[in-house]
């Protein structure tokens, strides 16, 4: 009989994360059961981890091998490669997973590299769609050092655009130059938004006195796409200004939501498509056994990496 063992919450233990066996899933007729090979760590759900009730089960980003294909006949066929998505509980041997959120990976694809996709790539993908036609416009990436932010950075260079990245030291400059940067703008003095700027997108990771200057920042027509607070909650900025602009607008981005438009399975195959054709490459800085979760997820939370963390599941 098979065994299933996954990442649980417990709050005694150091790190509070721990590997303990669960049952094997049961799969609704569209739900295929994948065997999982690697999964990505993101800070939400590292941080929620820390405050979450004993056996909570984190993970959002998983890639592995379809065990038992959907019975609806929908999706990927057994044995197929694939990177998927979860709300929760991702981070497992066995998962059950929608169809819709699964997409094949081509063979060049490897696990590690497409399980950095879901909830790093799909929003950096989503939120430069707010804009449309990105050819010649002049796009800010605030924590540009990050998932999100390294893959909005090649995105946005590969739609044409003029990206400026803003990083909060001089030793991260050379890393998102190398991601496609053509300007950096360095430390936490956000009146250096200002003098880069206009800008007709913003991709908006920090909140706080970032969000403020980055709404002060925009060209006529801009759009502000806020999808993180990692600097700050709360934010003020001059109304007057940003609405005088003219057409301006400020957009609260939940991946959730946005999936409702569209299914992960098809921004996950559009990205994966570019892995393959060597056009985005995932910055993964640290990759390990799952065995290492807690000491990993500890490291993302004092950011001492730039760019993605990918776990090796063992399913021996």
């Amino acid at each position: 009989m098979t065994t299933n063992q996954a990442v649980v919450v417990d709050q005694k233990a150091p790190g509070k994360l721990i590997i303990q066996d669960i049952a094997m899933p049961q799969t609704l007729p569209s739900e295929a059961l994948v065997r999982v090979s690697a999964i990505s760590l993101n800070r939400g759900e590292t941080r929620r981890s820390i405050q979450a009730e004993d056996g909570w089960r984190p993970g959002w980003d998983l890639a592995g091998v379809v065990e038992q294909a959907a019975s609806d006949g929908s999706g990927p066929p057994t044995g197929g490669r694939v990177v998927g998505f979860l709300p929760e509980g991702a981070w497992a041997q066995y998962v059950a997973v929608p169809t819709h959120a699964l997409a094949s990976l081509p063979d060049v694809v490897t696990f590690a590299q497409a399980a950095t996709l879901p909830v790093a790539g799909l929003p950096a993908l989503y939120a430069l769609a707010k804009r449309g036609e990105l050819l010649g416009r002049r796009v800010l990436v605030t924590g540009a050092t990050g998932g999100v932010g390294d893959f909005a950075i090649q995105l946005a260079r590969l739609s044409g655009a003029h990206v400026i990245a803003s990083v909060r030291r001089a030793d991260q400059v050379l890393e998102v130059q190398q991601a496609g940067a053509d300007e950096v703008v360095i430390g936490s003095n956000t009146a250096d938004f200002t003098a880069n700027g206009p800008y007709d997108l913003v991709i908006e990771s920090l909140g706080g006195t970032a969000l403020a200057s980055s709404l002060g920042s925009l060209a006529k027509d801009g759009v502000c796409v806020s999808l993180g607070i990692s600097a700050a909650n709360e934010s003020t900025f001059d109304v007057r200004k940003f609405f005088t602009t003219g057409r301006t607008s400020l957009y609260g981005f939940i991946l959730f939501d946005e999936l409702h438009t569209e299914s992960a399975a098809v921004g996950l195959a559009r990205l994966t498509g570019l892995i393959a054709a060597g056009k985005l490459a995932p910055r993964i800085s640290v990759e390990a056994p799952w065995t290492q979760i807690a000491d990993v997820a500890g490291q993302l939370l004092d950011r001492t990496f730039p760019g993605k963390a990918v776990l090796h599941v063992d399913n021996n």
